[in-house]
């Protein structure tokens, strides 16, 4: 065993990834955004892996330590590597750019999750910009790039690279129609790239997968695989990630997706719900880091709520915000639990679940 003593150990860490990625001739694909970044990364690895030895982030190792320590796992036979790029305050991104030097970037969207850090939505998209901007020009350096989102779209002016947009926009360069949930079976479409269209069924829960699905095609398409490989591959993913099911033993379903949200992946996670058949009953905690959008946030999770949920579950800090606005929008205040202890919402549920609930939990 050894050490080295140095000023600043992040800096160091920092300064040993970026040498040892110069040392590996691989393409990187960059992403960041305000959600979906993992289950991004996951699909375009799981997609990419079909051809070539592909590194990725484990977890959520996503910031100025995480990534590092990411690349610092390279190895002799990667050709690629598919890394998650965390946001928290200007300039991070363009480190994180610094040290694994991408020539793809993709941009998922812009929310509000981390405002209470960057002050602002125009901060947000500013500091998400920092990934395009780090692209190297055509025809090395490609920026996929939500056409549906009003924060994304602009960024194809700030670079250099070349650009494909994805959405559901018919002028995106890759864009998807007739999307149908099929519940816990995933989800049907069309997809359309230049004069070809293909429909699809896919594994992933949820219509807002189909942005997902969207952008790991176009990261695949810019690699060089066939659409014969892309279809095995999605109609094969095991990436569902977060979200967890389960059925509870009065024979409730259980959608488990306790993670860190917005009040973006709140109104996916609310929508699924509605998607699915049964009693519906909302389990919601509050939303932190918010910043300025905290009451609009809480407020619009809580409307959604109420024209969703038969039972609405407000469990601990902020959640009041969510209940409060549910009552204003007329859900009935006697439908409505608010727990402040994890003790008495679980005795709650095993005195009220039966067979063909629909229980989410996030």
């Amino acid at each position: 065993p050894f050490a080295l003593r140095v000023e600043k150990t992040d800096a160091a860490l920092q300064a040993v990834a970026a040498f040892w990625r110069q040392r590996f001739n691989i393409r990187v694909i960059g992403i960041t955004g305000s959600v979906g970044k993992s289950t991004t990364k996951e699909l375009v690895a799981e997609l990419l892996s079909l051809r070539f030895r592909t590194l990725k982030n484990q977890g959520n190792f996503n910031n100025e330590i995480g990534l590092p320590l990411t690349l610092l796992r390279l190895g002799p036979g990667y050709t690629h590597a598919v890394l998650e790029m965390g946001f928290y305050e200007p300039g991070e991104i363009d480190l994180l750019c610094t040290i694994a030097r991408p020539q793809v970037g993709i941009v998922t969207n812009i929310g509000t999750v981390h405002a209470s850090r960057a002050n602002s939505q125009e901060a947000i998209a500013m500091g998400k910009s920092e990934l395009v901007k780090a692209l190297p020009a055509s025809p090395v350096g490609t920026a996929i790039l939500n056409k549906d989102d009003p924060w994304v779209a602009p960024m194809a002016e700030m670079t250099g690279a070349n650009i494909f947009f994805y959405g559901l926009d018919s002028t995106a360069d890759l864009w998807a129609d007739e999307i149908e949930s099929q519940g816990l079976n995933g989800i049907r479409f069309r997809i359309h790239y230049q004069d070809e269209t293909f429909h699809l069924q896919v594994p992933l829960i949820g219509r807002h997968s189909i942005e997902t699905i969207l952008r790991a095609v176009a990261a695949a398409l810019v690699e060089g695989l066939t659409w014969s490989e892309i279809i095995y591959g999605l109609q094969h993913t095991s990436s569902q990630l977060r979200l967890v099911t389960a059925q509870t033993s009065q024979g409730a379903l259980m959608l488990d997706d306790t993670y860190n949200a917005s009040p973006e992946s709140m109104l996916a996670a609310l929508n699924l719900l509605h998607e699915l058949p049964g009693r519906k009953i909302a389990i919601l905690g509050g939303m932190n880091e918010l910043g300025p959008y905290e009451s609009i946030g809480h407020q619009k999770v809580g409307i959604r709520a109420a024209q969703v949920a038969d039972v609405l579950v407000a469990y601990q800090t902020n959640a009041h915000m969510i209940s409060q606005a549910a009552v204003d929008a007329g859900f009935p205040a006697a439908s409505l639990r608010t727990f402040d202890d994890a003790e008495p919402l679980i005795a709650f549920l095993d005195s009220t679940l039966k067979k063909g609930d629909v229980v989410l939990v996030k």
